[in-house]
């Protein structure tokens, strides 16, 4: 769903920004399954495209109904390619190219990709013409698990919106809102509290508060994010006596979350199943230390290491001991203490200009673009959730 800012959603619209900046002549046509309304369209400016929705059928058929309004509108458009952004798309996109021949990519981002035993959407995975990993992470794990050829996955990783995520002041008014003082330290992190997807590490994080707040006594941790865990997060944070030093913060707006990065001292998610993690990203762009698990994207995300802290997700006294050392500002790391070096980094690596630079190379690739500056004729279609 592009209206719920999830990362996918997040990706599909930075991917449809690059297909348009690609060539902005191109006919685009996107279908998108959960969505109801183009609200979030008109918030985002997105141009020069067509759109499908199949969010008002009743969630049982709504499976259905996006199948079958990719198929068929690929049999009567005969687009040049079609893109799908979420894995599960793909046996629809299989069928129409057995149907029409029409030739497919599929981007492939965490635990979806992960341990599929589903045999038809290995099949459509391994048929598709370009399969886009977001992290080496991803890529690896597929070709362990599904025995592709490595020239079958390549990587496009997640990318950061720089003029939404910038370097600022502590707000004064998300100080006042959760009664902080000016000499508190603050470890922020920005997960759904879905007991699903409980291994984003803000357990971990809890656990580690009691070992933290023995040397920085004025800790205090936010957890933004709602969900059905919240209730059991709660239980925690109660049983282990903090709850003066633990505010869930619940749903945080699009127009605040930026503010909420710069809240904090330390962005810590010690995940153990993130496919890349966007979030590292917006909080680094906002010059924040960042720390991450070693047994999933986060990897990527941080440069194995280059740009933040990597920690073992299921190690509780590591997760403390390099939180206080980033705290007290000594990790070996100097560039997690320059704001305006460590965005630049991250932004040179992982912004829209290199997202988008990447994108181009693909499709150049693909239709053989590269010795000729000709306006194709193309219809592609981007199905995204």
């Amino acid at each position: 769903m592009f209206h719920e800012k999830g990362g996918i959603g997040v990706f599909s619209l930075f991917l449809l920004r690059a297909l348009h900046d690609w060539q902005r002549q191109m006919k685009c046509r996107v279908i998108i399954k959960h969505d109801k309304s183009l609200n979030w369209h008109r918030e985002n400016g997105t141009v020069n495209v067509s759109f499908n929705l199949t969010g008002q059928w009743p969630s049982p058929l709504r499976t259905a109904a996006f199948a079958s309004k990719l198929i068929t509108l690929g049999i009567a458009e005969r687009p040049d390619l079609v893109i799908t952004t979420h894995l599960n798309f793909t046996p629809a996109a299989r069928l129409l190219q057995q149907v029409t021949r029409t030739p497919y990519w599929t981007v492939a981002h965490g635990i979806e990709a992960w341990g599929i035993e589903n045999l038809r959407l290995s099949s459509s995975l391994r048929n598709s013409d370009q399969i886009l990993a977001v992290s080496n992470f991803t890529r690896n794990r597929l070709l362990d698990e599904q025995q592709l050829a490595p020239d079958r996955i390549s990587i496009l990783p997640n990318t950061v919106d720089g003029q939404r995520f910038d370097i600022g002041l502590k707000p004064r008014h998300l100080l006042e809102r959760y009664k902080l003082g000016d000499d508190q330290r603050i470890i922020l992190t920005v997960s759904r509290l879905v007991r699903s997807e409980s291994y984003k590490g803000y357990d971990s994080v809890i656990r580690a508060l009691p070992a933290i707040r023995k040397v920085i006594p004025k800790i205090h941790y936010i957890l933004v994010g709602a969900g059905d865990d919240r209730p059991r997060v709660a239980q925690m944070i109660a049983d282990l006596d903090l709850k003066e030093s633990v505010t869930l913060a619940g749903y945080v707006s699009d127009d605040e979350l930026c503010g909420h990065y710069n809240l904090c001292d330390v962005f810590a998610m010690p995940s153990k199943r993130e496919g890349f993690g966007i979030v590292y990203l917006e909080a680094m762009a906002c010059g924040k230390p960042t720390l991450g698990g070693t047994k999933d994207g986060a990897v990527d995300a941080l440069m194995n290491g280059e740009l933040g802290a990597l920690v073992d997700p299921d190690d509780t006294i590591e997760i403390a001991s390099t939180l206080i050392s980033i705290l007290k500002k000594q990790y070996p790391l100097e560039l997690m203490y320059q704001p305006e070096c460590l965005r630049k980094r991250v932004l040179d690596q992982y912004g829209y200009q290199a997202f988008q630079k990447t994108v181009g190379e693909k499709l150049d690739t693909f239709f053989n673009l590269k010795a000729t500056t000709a306006v194709p004729s193309l219809n592609p279609s981007s199905c995204a959730e």
